[in-house]
Parts: C-alpha cells; sequence; structure tokens
C-alpha cells in the first residue's frame, strides 16, 4: 500500500478544504450596517465601548457591520451597498454640502437612519438632518440617575424594559420638535433627578418639564430615523436593555419590520 508523507497529507488537506470552501454558498447576512462616529465637537469616549459592542451584536444576530470616521467615503456610490448608517455619538458639523446630499439621497431611497446619544449634538445648521433626528440637543446636568419611564412597547427591542425603571445616564434636554409625527418610546421622570445639577460647564440643565423624551422613532422623507439619548456611560453598552434597544432600532431602521 502507498504511503503518504505528513506534507503530502498536510497539502491534500489544505486543497481539499479550499475546494469544498469555494462549492459552498457564501453565508448572506440580513442588512448592511455603516457606522459612524465622526466628532467635531466634543468626543465622548464611551464611542470605543460602542463601536465593540455593536461590533458583537453584529456577529451575534447575522448582519454585517462597517465602522468609518472619515467624512470623505460619504458618496453616492459608497452609500448605496448599506441599508442603514447609524450615527454613534458625532457631534459638531462633520459634513459638507456634498455628503450631506448623499445622505439626503439615501434616506430618501428607502434607507434607514439611527442615532445614538450625541447624534442629537449634530449638524445644527442643516435642516433637512434636524427634522431626521427629529430633536436637537440644547443641555445637560451632570450625570445621574433617573426614573425612566415606558411610552409605547410597539416596537422591536422594547421587551425587556419594565414600565419604569432607575437608569443612569447623561440626560439630555432637546428642543421643539423639528418635524411632526415622532413617535415616542421612553421619557424620564424629572422628579427623580436634579435637572439643574451643575456639571462644570456654564450651560445648566434646565429640564423639559412633565413630558421629557428619551427616545423616539419616525417615518421620514421615504426612510426611517430611530433615536435614543441613552448611551452615555460605558456600562450601557453591557447592558442588555440598552442592547435589545439600539438593536430593536437598528432591525427597524434597516428592514422596516418589527411593527
Amino acid at each position: 500500500m502507498k504511503r503518504f508523507t505528513p506534507t503530502v497529507i498536510k497539502y491534500w488537506l489544505a486543497a481539499t478544504v479550499m475546494m469544498i470552501g469555494s462549492t459552498m454558498p457564501a453565508s448572506a447576512s440580513q442588512f448592511k450596517v455603516l457606522l459612524f462616529t465622526k466628532t467635531a465637537g466634543w468626543h465622548h469616549e464611551t464611542i470605543h465601548d460602542g463601536v465593540s459592542a455593536l461590533k458583537l451584536m453584529a456577529k451575534n444576530h447575522d448582519f454585517t457591520l462597517e465602522w468609518h470616521e472619515d467624512s470623505n467615503r460619504i458618496t453616492d456610490d459608497f452609500l448605496k451597498s448599506f441599508d442603514v448608517i447609524v450615527f454613534l455619538s458625532t457631534t459638531g458639523d462633520i459634513f459638507n454640502a456634498d455628503q450631506q446630499a448623499a445622505m439626503e439621497k439615501f434616506i430618501r431611497s428607502g434607507k434607514g437612519f439611527v442615532g445614538i446619544h450625541a447624534a442629537s449634538d449634530t449638524e445644527y445648521d442643516w435642516p433637512w438632518y434636524q427634522k431626521l433626528i427629529g430633536r436637537h440637543f440644547v443641555t445637560h446636568p451632570e450625570t445621574q440617575t433617573a426614573k425612566l419611564k415606558v411610552v409605547t412597547r410597539k416596537f422591536p427591542g422594547m421587551s425587556l424594559f419594565p414600565d419604569e425603571i432607575l437608569w443612569t445616564d447623561e440626560w439630555y434636554d432637546f428642543s421643539e420638535e423639528a418635524v411632526e409625527g415622532l413617535t415616542y418610546l421612553l421619557t424620564v421622570d424629572e422628579s427623580s433627578y436634579d435637572t439643574e445639577a451643575y456639571w462644570g460647564q456654564p450651560a445648566r440643565g434646565k429640564g423639559m418639564g412633565k413630558f421629557h423624551p428619551i427616545s423616539w422613532y419616525h417615518n421620514f422623507d421615504g426612510g426611517r430615523s430611530f433615536y435614543t439619548a441613552l448611551g452615555h456611560t460605558p456600562q450601557n453598552y453591557t447592558n442588555p436593555i440598552f442592547l435589545q434597544h439600539v438593536l430593536g432600532g437598528i432591525y427597524w431602521a434597516a428592514t422596516g419590520k418589527g411593527l
């Protein structure tokens, strides 16, 4: 009987694996996400926690994720392969006129947007984006524990929230609605924290009154938009309730499903 050397066997096995791999169909992901984290203002250190958490989420839930910070990538040609773009604590003026036009075209083609935390502290001079995000950030007090309340569960990713829960975060005050038709998911009870707690900056928090929204979604300009103000602390990005909340927003924004 003919005997093969270990080297021959090694190469034969490698060739067999390559041949089998080339004949098996590639696993198709459910949808493709662009994670964008450019900052032109305040830079949240927790962006790194968020990127790691969303990469793991993509792996666990079978979707493709690309992470970028370079605005020069935002073109019609580049965006066309994605189903949703996620702004994770972006700040300031991050796009020029051509990049803004590409973003608008992307949403109008029926695609989705997700904003997390400081995404509402972005592009104040771009009226279309202000309508996409729904409300913009005004100020906040120091990070505190407060009572978070569920407004509606009729949205993906809301099932793990109890009706009320103590939550530690940076509680944003927001502008008036920039667009009609926002559906609210979460509010914070201002009686449960100090709305004016000083955090070292001139602009003290003032609160918003009895109705203080924290998360919402809407259909806009042919596409879909979801926003959550949660996500300031690193602990958020290991909290299964928060991660399910964000997953629900990405899933709906990418697919239009779940309602």
